[in-house]
């Protein structure tokens, strides 16, 4: 969501922000909705003021013996006019809202152009493929040989994209997701989530899933939403809340399950775990005030590299193009993990700075102490990091020529100290 005072002071600016993301201009549109709306507003605050100084009148007309009904007459009219304004006022201002929120966030200005993928930089790369002296597998192949990865039980119960995870591998996932929140609320200052995963139209609106992402999500028949991703509910904690500045960096983790159509991936990794409709994944967010959203950006993906550090698998870090960069994102760094099994990287986290685009739509505020006056705060989030991908980077990195996976050493603890997952292993 945008301060339309922002547009009709910057209308070329917003236009050339929506250029960058491959939009049409949208200002005089928006400012030839907001200029009705604003003269709608000054004739029913006239109104009411002619109405109020009639209705004075009245009482003044009866007392000097005067006909008053030609007064009462015009108030009733004025009455007439308000009521209809006011209806009227409420469909502008909700055409206006619905014009503003079917439009993007505009981008950081050291977001780089380009129509796709394709055109993301590659800031840093960090660790070494592993080298083997066999032909790698990748995940499917492994998790079948070991007889605990089984895509057709998982077809027969619900269909395409799903899986279920057998033994010694369903307790690698729930070993990850642990290690994963003992980081993040040990070393990371997070505090833990555990938060609904069926919401109201507000939280994913307030996220910006709705209305652009809705064929992504799954509905429920009572008009719940399966969340996509926890970011949902620990972002809107903060819905229509007004923050203590002094509270403020909030940092927020949680281990949920996640539910995600696909609809836009038809054909696209249909093979295995990488896309499913049900997943978990670890996920990161900071509220915060907006001088400090931008090195806040910087920390949390630092902290989501730094599960891939402990693991010992190989990574690189891109910055998301203009045309890569997700709805509600003013700037996102992707972390991609090497997968041997596919010889390339292959994203395991997004790692995003909102600004104020989500707040504004919540309605989530900041106030100094000592201050009459709030601000919206701003919000991040960011992958920390899925579970599912993080259990395949580990199957693909860490298997050996006889289809055994070595259990990365932080990982031990939670798996009763096994070192190995041998196949035929229960």
């Amino acid at each position: 969501m945008f301060d339309i005072r922002w547009i009709r002071e910057n209308p070329d600016l917003f236009d050339k922000g929506l250029a960058r993301r491959s939009r049409p201009p949208a200002a005089e549109q928006v400012l030839a909705l907001d200029s009705r709306l604003r003269a709608l507003k000054t004739r029913l605050q006239e109104a009411q003021a002619e109405r109020n100084a009639k209705s004075k009148e009245i009482g003044a007309a009866k007392s000097r013996g005067d006909d008053a009904q030609p007064i009462l007459d015009a108030v009733a009219s004025l009455k007439t006019e308000i009521q209809q304004g006011e209806e009227q006022e409420r469909s502008l201002n909700a055409e206006l809202e619905a014009m503003l929120a079917g439009i993007p966030n505009l981008l950081d200005d050291a977001v780089p152009d380009g129509p796709d993928e394709s055109a993301n930089v590659e800031l840093r790369r960090v660790g070494t493929p592993p080298a083997f002296d066999f032909a790698p597998r990748d995940h499917v192949a492994l998790g079948e040989g070991l007889g605990l990865m089984d895509f057709e039980a998982a077809a027969r119960l619900s269909g395409a994209r799903f899986v279920v995870l057998k033994g010694a591998l369903a307790r690698l996932e729930r070993a990850l997701g642990a290690f994963m929140l003992d980081l993040h609320t040990g070393e990371s200052g997070c505090t833990e989530i555990n938060g609904p995963l069926l919401v109201r139209d507000e939280a994913p609106y307030g996220t910006g899933q709705l209305p652009k992402a809705a064929e992504d999500m799954f509905r429920t028949t009572n008009d719940f939403w399966l969340i996509p991703t926890s970011e949902v509910t620990m972002t809107n904690l903060v819905r229509e809340q007004i923050v203590d500045a002094a509270d403020l960096p909030l940092r927020m983790t949680s281990l949920s399950p996640c539910f995600r159509s696909e609809a836009g991936a038809a054909g696209k990794d249909t093979r295995g775990m990488i896309r499913q409709h049900q997943f978990a994944k670890v996920e990161l967010v900071s509220i915060t005030r907006p001088e400090d959203s931008d090195a806040e950006h910087e920390r949390l993906t630092a902290c989501a590299e730094e599960v891939l550090k402990r693991l010992g698998l190989a990574y690189r870090v891109v910055v998301l193009c203009s045309g890569d960069t997700g709805f509600s994102a003013r700037k996102t760094y992707d972390i991609e993990v090497w997968l041997p099994g596919q010889d390339r990287y292959r994203e395991i986290s997004s790692c995003s700075n909102t600004g104020d685009f989500q707040a504004r739509r919540m309605r989530a505020r900041f106030r100094a102490e000592g201050e009459k006056q709030t601000n919206f705060v701003h919000t991040l989030n960011g992958s920390g990091i899925a579970v599912g991908r993080a259990l395949i980077a580990v199957l693909e990195n860490y298997q050996r020529a006889d289809g055994s996976i070595v259990v990365p050493e932080p990982l031990r603890p939670y798996m009763g100290g096994l070192e190995a997952i041998e196949p035929g292993q229960r």
